[in-house]
């Protein structure tokens, strides 16, 4: 909760984290380290979070094949091995959290879910790369 306060009043003065997501991934949001074990309750509360917020855009197996982005590059496939802004539990959180400045489709969920949620969906999208 104090992360999210403190981010939120930076953004708002026009200043950048040092969790800000970044091509190439962030250090600062790598080590940021998940508190909720990825049980199967955990992974369960993940999917539905996926489905109400993320499937639209990023499609219902994580492929980015989802019909809902609107911006003119298509949604990362969350299903391969390269993910655009680092793949440790801490960047994906950021990535959700904050979203992705100055994008058009990746907006900040932070106001919609809690801290809880968003490492309940990390641990989800975890099992999306693991299907493949």
């Amino acid at each position: 909760m104090y992360r999210a306060v403190i981010v939120s009043a930076a953004l708002a003065l026009g200043l950048q984290s040092p969790t800000t997501p970044r091509k190439g991934g962030n250090a600062e949001s790598a080590k940021i380290k998940n508190p909720v074990a990825a049980t199967p309750d955990s992974i369960a509360a993940g999917k539905r979070s996926y489905t109400r917020f993320c499937a639209k855009c990023h499609g219902a197996e994580g492929a980015g094949d989802g019909t809902g982005a609107t911006g003119p590059v298509a949604p990362p496939d969350m299903t391969d091995d390269q993910w655009d802004y680092g793949g440790s539990d801490g960047e994906l959180f950021t990535v959700v959290h904050d979203g992705i400045p100055k994008s058009p489709d990746m907006e900040s969920y932070a106001a919609r879910m809690s801290d809880t949620d968003i490492w309940n969906l990390v641990n989800y999208v975890r099992t999306l790369r693991a299907k493949k």
